[in-house]
């Protein structure tokens, strides 16, 4: 870890040790809270709602550390942090600070905490198996990596994968924050970058059409499942038999049709054991119906895929 990412890390146990707490909203949700005006006046103002602040708000110590951490602005007579802290349960991970304009933003929102919960009732039995191989394609923070890896055997490995070389570096440092030391990065384009045959992999990919294409927000292709699809496709390759995919990912419903299970449909019926598939939440990012890749959509659904792979 380099002295950003140990900044990022010490910079996240002052806010631990001051009992902080923020949950993360969807962009649109943040745009109206900061449209409100106003100077932070408390740590989760600071890192969570990114309001500009006074300089004696933090504190010398840490406003050093937030500098060291490559996080301070200095604005109009002000200060504003370019980062931000999410919590979750009693976990807590940096992530880029608002708003998530740029290409190699790292985001994290009400899609992450979705991922967890599927991920708590598909991979909570997997301790009694022993230690084994997890990896995180397209791992953002690392939030799903660094929760899985608390819920399995103790010598587990947990490979956080990311094309992005700014998620991997928040994705490290969170993984110091939370104590999991049996996590890795490794720069990779879903599973080309790593190495071996995973007993798990889960993924929490982007799955939405992005104009501007920005890392964590396109899926790609006409409907943005494109990557998602990709993720089944690759994972199945390289499990190992009776090895699980667990995917947390969004898909346009069209005239009552879902296109992404479609596309994925006949591989797993070729190449799971079983699988189930669910809408998690039945309508996501509706403000996106406005654009012109979903003018014939009816809704955007959230869905988790949980599959194991034939013997």
């Amino acid at each position: 870890m380099d002295r950003t990412g140990a900044a990022l890390v010490e910079l996240g146990r002052m806010l631990q040790a001051s009992s902080y707490r923020f949950v993360t909203v969807t962009p649109a949700t943040h745009e109206r809270v900061l449209a409100r005006g106003g100077e932070a006046a408390s740590l989760e103002d600071v890192f969570g709602w990114n309001l500009p602040f006074a300089s004696g708000l933090l504190g010398e110590a840490m406003m050093n550390v937030l500098a060291e951490a490559g996080g301070l602005v200095e604005e109009k007579g002000s200060y504003r942090a370019r980062l931000r802290y999410a919590t979750a349960g009693d976990l807590q991970f940096a992530h880029s600070g608002f708003p998530t304009t740029a290409q190699d933003a790292v985001f994290f929102g009400p899609d992450t905490y979705r991922f967890l919960r599927l991920l708590d009732g598909a991979i909570s039995d997997l301790a009694a198996r022993g230690p084994i191989l997890l990896v995180d394609i397209g791992c953002g923070s690392g939030a799903g990596g660094i929760h899985a890896g608390r819920l399995l055997a103790p010598g587990s490995e947990i490979v956080l994968a990311d094309i992005n070389p700014s998620a991997l570096q928040f994705a490290a440092a969170n993984a110091g924050l939370a104590g999991v030391t049996s996590a890795r990065t490794a720069l990779s384009d879903v599973l080309t970058g790593v190495d071996g045959a995973p007993d798990v992999v889960i993924a929490n990919p982007p799955y939405l059409v992005d104009d501007d294409e920005r890392l964590y927000r396109h899926g790609g292709g006409a409907l943005g499942i494109a990557l998602a699809g990709r993720i089944v496709a690759e994972a199945l390759d390289r499990l190992k038999p009776g090895g699980r995919l667990v995917l947390y990912t969004g898909t346009p419903i069209v005239a009552g049709a879902d296109p992404f299970f479609q596309s994925v449909q006949g591989l797993l019926q070729l190449r799971a054991a079983h699988f189930r598939y669910e809408e998690i939440d039945p309508d996501v990012f509706g403000e996106e119906l406005e654009k012109p890749a979903y003018g014939k959509a009816d809704r955007i659904a959230a869905v988790g895929l949980i599959t194991t792979k034939r013997g």
